[in-house]
């Protein structure tokens, strides 16, 4: 199935051509008939599956004919990369409409995105907070929203969004269609979706675990050898771009320069940096720039690169959701990939609850010629032996607290009087 089944306005066709699209992804193929009817979605689907076209086209289509130069559509996004990421495909697309999109975002200053907005624009892709921000200084009217688009849902929820979230809705219409995509559906997330959605249609693709086009592999190390053993696994594996990811920004900065000093071409990509230094290190991942991107999870939802052949965690996430969003990188849209994780003893657990989303065990592997000390991989997750019960501690006689305890002074002089030599 292609495009044109769809009647999209010829400028939008000319925006997809320029794009390259051809082929409709699942998600598009389900997703776009509804959107265009004006009704609700709740959307489940892995990053990376198209998702970003298959709602820009029809808000596209739905803003080409009416009123400019006023807010119509909201797109609410957790992070930066993610806003800049749709704005980019929004822009692209509608190239030759006449229809203009903005992204607001903190962490740079607000003048530009504040001239952006004095211009006019109907698409609006904001994070909650720079959003809210431009919303009290007066910048922003969102009584004029048509349409509503909740994007990673579950991780605004993760990142602590959600009261935000509650903030905005209650500034727009009341009558708007709302498209609400999530790759997970926690309890809370279920709940935010039940509470603004009107009779939606429910559109998913595949089990909500990583694509299956990604090959997993476990290599147990301990944490002293980890960086060794990065090094030893990157010369010995033919690989196109690489996602690293770490649990801490020091360590992301840390394993980026010790990477470059041995000649690799790669970026960090981690929260304290500029907005313009991020945005270097992802465009420089993208063009081919940097062969490796390290970064920490709050770069997980937000890089748009299709050809990323490996994901390596160097340290596993907290959660198995932050595991399925990492993995989401790799394996886009029909291709295949590879995901590494390095697992120390005390991960068994959740390599377990990661094992019963992919309903399969994840392979052990033990990188041949490396020097592993004292450690063995092929003892990692096997249940110790129980150790066995101390001995309980003797009773103590319970002393009677009504009994006088003040010292005899009798015997107190004896205890003191010399003993005869």
């Amino acid at each position: 199935m292609n495009f044109e089944q769809f009647s999209l306005d010829p400028r939008i066709v000319a925006g997809i051509e320029a794009m390259g699209y051809t082929v409709l992804t699942p998600i598009q193929e389900q997703a776009i008939p509804v959107v265009l009817t004006g009704r609700d979605i709740l959307g489940i689907a892995q990053t990376g599956t198209g998702k970003t076209a298959a709602f820009i086209l029809p808000i596209l289509q739905r803003l080409t004919y009416g009123p400019l130069r006023q807010v119509r559509a909201l797109i609410v996004a957790p992070t930066r990369e993610l806003a800049d990421q749709i704005y980019d495909v929004s822009v692209a697309l509608g190239r030759h409409t006449k229809v203009r999109s903005a992204a607001v975002y903190g962490g740079v200053g607000k003048g530009a995105q504040v001239a952006a907005l004095q211009r006019g624009v109907e698409i609006l892709i904001a994070c909650p907070g720079r959003l809210l921000d431009l919303v009290g200084e007066g910048h922003i009217d969102l009584s004029h929203v048509e349409v509503l688009v909740l994007d990673e849902a579950d991780r605004m929820c993760d990142m602590g969004f959600l009261p935000d979230v509650r903030r905005i809705l209650k500034l727009l219409p009341t009558q708007r269609q709302t498209l609400f995509f999530s790759a997970t559906m926690p309890d809370e997330i279920r709940a935010l979706a039940d509470s603004i959605l009107h009779q939606p249609a429910t559109v998913q693709i595949g089990i909500i675990a990583p694509a299956q086009s990604v090959s997993h592999a476990l290599y147990p190390i301990p944490r002293t050898l980890k960086k060794d053993l990065l090094l030893a696994l990157l010369e010995r594996t033919a690989t196109g771009r690489v996602l690293i990811f770490t649990r801490t920004k020091y360590r992301a900065r840390n394993l980026a320069h010790d990477l470059a000093k041995r000649k690799y071409n790669v970026a960090a990509l981690q929260g304290n940096m500029s907005q313009n230094k991020r945005q270097e290190a992802l465009d420089g991942f993208r063009d081919g720039k940097y062969d490796i991107l390290v970064a920490t999870d709050i770069a997980a939802r937000g890089i748009d690169v299709t050809d990323i052949t490996h994901v390596i965690n160097f340290d596993i996430p907290d959660t198995v959701d932050a595991y399925t969003h990492r993995i989401g990188r790799t394996g886009r849209v029909e291709q295949t990939g590879e995901a590494f994780t390095f697992v120390e003893p005390e991960d068994a657990i959740l390599v377990r609850d990661i094992e019963k989303v992919l309903k399969e065990r994840i392979e052990r592997r033990r990188l041949p010629d490396f020097d592993y000390g004292d450690f063995s991989p092929e003892d990692w997750g096997r249940v110790p032996a129980p150790r066995q019960p101390r001995p309980a501690p003797a009773p103590q006689r319970r002393r009677d607290r009504n009994v006088d305890r003040r010292p005899d002074p009798v015997r107190a002089s004896q205890r003191r009087k010399p003993q005869p030599q």
